[in-house]
């Protein structure tokens, strides 16, 4: 079977692979139909990607059909349409035992520690499927973007109505907006890029944005009476970005890190503990995440529609992947055909 590998930053090779024999028991040989592209993809064609090595075959956001299976207790069959939790976890660490297997201590995520779906079939653990009997195989794809948005505004543990700033509305900053607005927080959006400020505004009808060309705080604290916001998402995976954010958190607030970046970070210690400060990180997504936004798609309360503004078929990928680099290009959702 063929499959497309990133060689080495910047080159992508096409290779030809065994196709995988009988799935062994708890597993699927799953057939890859979409490929969501992400921040994590773009990176690791830039070789700015952390926890990565070469070569490597990228696609870890995927909509998928079951080609084998044997019997299990999911009541999955062959034929049946998924989403992938790409997150391989060891069940066996501290992390796992408390239910964090998104930060298992061993994880394996598909595309990042091992190959991922830009390949004719895989094989996956049987759990690790999330099956919808509605959703066409692009917005199943989209499943695992949306899971680290939900999972980033469940650690945040925003309240209805609690003045919200989400820094970065690329992809991974609009799927924490999406769970921020079902979680009724009052939003304020950070973002440089006109066209991904033009889709909050027209698309997710925002109306509360921050010039970043002017001095931040001051406007942040005229839309909040007077006060910084409690509630801060940094989505950027910028270092001078995720620095300055501890500047705009209110005193006793709480502050999340989605984005990363291969590098140290460092703060004031003195403004930190001045506004005992709640700081998290927020890493991938837990089962949980998947079942729900499952259940949110297909009621139609979240429309990825607009979300999809780039297609490649998997022959023309090789071609038109280094274009969404661009920031001139308006990619928000890139999607790969790769039937």
């Amino acid at each position: 079977m063929k499959a497309i590998e990133l060689t080495e930053p910047g080159r992508f090779s096409w290779i030809d692979k065994e196709p995988p024999g009988a799935p062994p028991e708890g597993c699927a040989v799953v057939k890859i139909h979409c490929i969501g592209i992400c921040g994590t993809d773009l990176h690791a064609y830039e070789g700015k990607q952390i926890f990565f090595t070469y070569p490597r075959i990228l696609g870890h956001e995927l909509g998928v059909e079951i080609a084998a299976i044997g019997k299990n207790s999911a009541g999955l069959s062959v034929g049946d349409r998924c989403a992938v939790e790409p997150y391989f976890n060891c069940g066996a660490c501290i992390a796992c035992y408390a239910g964090k297997s998104n930060c298992c201590m061993d994880i394996e995520v598909l595309g990042v520690h091992i190959d991922g779906g830009m390949q004719d079939f895989l094989t996956v653990p049987i759990q690790k499927l999330h099956k919808s009997n509605t959703l066409d195989y692009s917005h199943l794809a989209l499943v695992e973007t949306l899971g680290i948005g939900s999972h980033a505004v469940d650690r945040t543990e925003l309240k209805p109505g609690e003045n919200t700033l989400i820094i970065g509305a690329g992809p991974i900053g609009l799927t924490v907006l999406v769970f921020a607005l079902i979680a009724e927080a009052r939003v304020t959006i950070l973002e440089i890029n006109e066209n991904r400020r033009a889709f909050c505004r027209d698309v997710m009808k925002v109306d509360r944005f921050i010039d970043a060309k002017e001095a931040i705080v001051p406007q942040l604290e005229a839309f909040n009476n007077g006060d910084l916001p409690t509630a801060v998402i940094d989505c950027t995976g910028s270092a001078q970005s995720m620095a300055a954010a501890f500047n705009y958190v209110a005193h006793g607030g709480r502050y999340t890190m989605v984005g990363t970046f291969p590098g140290d970070l460092t703060f004031s210690d003195p403004n930190f503990h001045k506004r005992e400060l709640t700081l998290r990180g927020s890493r991938n997504a837990t089962p949980k995440d998947f079942t729900r936004i499952l259940s949110l798609l297909e009621e139609g309360r979240i429309d990825l529609a607009p979300w999809i503004t780039h297609w490649a078929t998997r022959d023309a990928l090789i071609e038109q992947f280094p274009t969404w680099l661009n920031p001139n290009a308006g990619v928000l959702k890139a999607v790969v055909d790769w039937t």
